[in-house]
């Protein structure tokens, strides 16, 4: 009997590589004048097998950001096994995440992230598919949160505010500004952010969450 562990790693490191291929090829001629077949010929896979994997062209490269989708969750969900409250543990998160240079809260200038990033945001299409990837963390956030309109409420909020914390920073980052110079500030608009959740949502500022 085969080990489906190892069926697994082989499916994501196809994941991998195929969308490796289709971003190095994005970046290099534009997302719109390469199409999935020039893809699949590159990966040395037939176009319906790219399919199997990547439902969408744009799926080629949110791939890259696809284990964050429940990244809010994993966060609330390991602050409670700690006694952590959600809002404390999304804080420090967001905040380490800045201290590290993580590129998902748009802190860091490595040419490689940039160049991503400016496919990205610069593509409509992709822009467009980021939103169903961004509902996906919410409703995942809100699984996290007990469940119930509340909790789709509060986690469209928080959401929310580390999309825009991240696309400041990005900005930012992006017109040219330093990391250093950007950091600091980035820490306390994190910070004032949080506050401003933590008094709207009172409930989620401390580790009880029932209500």
């Amino acid at each position: 009997m085969s080990d489906p562990g190892l069926r697994e790693r082989k499916k994501q490191r196809m994941y991998q590589a195929v969308s490796d291929i289709a971003v190095r090829m994005f970046l290099e001629r534009g997302f719109d004048a390469v199409s999935v077949a020039e893809v699949a010929a590159a990966a040395e896979i037939s176009k319906p097998t790219l399919f199997r994997y990547f439902p969408a062209k744009e799926d080629l490269v949110l791939h890259r950001i696809a284990d964050h989708e429940r990244e809010a969750a994993r966060v609330v969900e390991g602050g409670r096994a700690e006694g952590v409250a959600p809002l404390a543990a999304l804080r420090r998160h967001f905040l380490d995440g800045i201290a590290a240079g993580d590129p998902i809260t748009g802190l860091n200038d490595h040419p490689a992230v940039r160049a991503f990033y400016d496919l990205l945001y610069g593509t409509p299409s992709l822009v467009a598919r980021l939103h169903a990837h961004l509902e996906r963390s919410e409703a995942a956030l809100a699984e996290a949160l007990g469940g119930g309109l509340g909790a789709r409420l509060a986690a469209g909020q928080i959401i929310a505010v580390r999309r825009i914390l991240a696309e400041e920073n990005w900005r930012r980052i992006s017109a040219g500004e330093p990391v250093e110079d950007v950091r600091e500030d980035a820490v306390g608009a994190a910070e004032r952010a949080f506050a401003t959740l933590e008094a709207g949502l009172p409930y989620l500022a401390t580790p009880d969450i029932t209500r």
